[in-house]
């Protein structure tokens, strides 16, 4: 039942539970100083997997696993940044592809919220995924929700890490470094059929970050958030990190 509750096959989840044990260390494993965890390490990351993919309270996961709510929260809070997606070590070719798009996560943390489009307190999430492989690059810091792509892309880090590489967008990163569509100038009616064969063309290439987050959103923490401070960033940074693992 691991793909179930996790979207991840068994393969996939040891490859996670591998990374959390690179990533944490002898902070995580069993033998550390100090009061040992009531669960083994791949149960503490599958019940992290779990509860980002199905948004389950703590009140209902805390029987599933045969433990506290206070211990579900304690796992939760300590684990979560270990399943994030590590910051890619190398920069990105001059003649790399990469695709950004912003999506809003509604949660309930009114200090990294904002009311958004969406009608609902929501944090801006830039997320920038490779063309060709389809895979998550980099999540941006999360802003609030009334901050427009063109002013998060910059401000949440996502346009430093992409470098010098090409950066394919929508119209709404008009003045970044970003590659918009082309627009009608003042008083044209229509533009040319060249610029219209490039706008489709572009359309088709952005449309993959669209799919991403069609995928993404199947864990359905990023449906209704309730992580506070930096917990939405880490939540949404590990489910990335999961996608990439599933679509590898």
């Amino acid at each position: 039942m691991i793909e179930v509750f996790t979207g991840l096959a068994p393969g996939r989840f040891r490859r996670l539970l591998q990374a959390v044990e690179q990533a944490g260390g002898p902070e995580l494993v069993a033998g550390r100083p100090g009061r040992p965890w009531s669960l083994p390490l791949a149960d503490r990351v599958l019940l992290v997997a779990v509860y980002y993919r199905t948004n389950l309270t703590m009140r209902q996961l805390a029987p599933l696993f045969g433990i506290s709510v206070a211990a579900v929260g304690r796992i939760i809070d300590r684990h979560g940044p270990w399943l994030a997606l590590q910051p890619c070590r190398r920069r990105p070719r001059r003649d790399e592809v990469l695709i950004v798009d912003g999506t809003l996560v509604p949660t309930r943390d009114r200090t990294v919220s904002a009311p958004a489009k969406n009608y609902r307190y929501s944090a801006n999430l830039q997320v920038v995924i490779e063309a060709d492989t389809r895979l998550v690059f980099i999540v941006g810091n999360p802003l609030p929700g009334n901050h427009n792509d063109c002013t998060a892309f910059g401000a949440s880090g996502a346009e430093a890490a992409c470098g010098r590489a090409l950066v394919v967008a929508d119209g709404g990163y008009q003045g970044t470094s970003a590659i918009i569509p082309h627009r009608r100038s003042r008083g044209q009616d229509q533009l040319p059929d060249w610029k219209e064969e490039h706008n489709a063309s572009h359309r088709r290439v952005r449309a993959r970050v669209e799919h991403v987050f069609a995928r993404m959103k199947t864990w359905k923490i990023l449906r209704d958030c309730r992580r506070r401070g930096k917990g939405v960033y880490w939540a949404a940074s590990g489910i990335a990190h999961m996608h990439n693992l599933a679509c590898s």
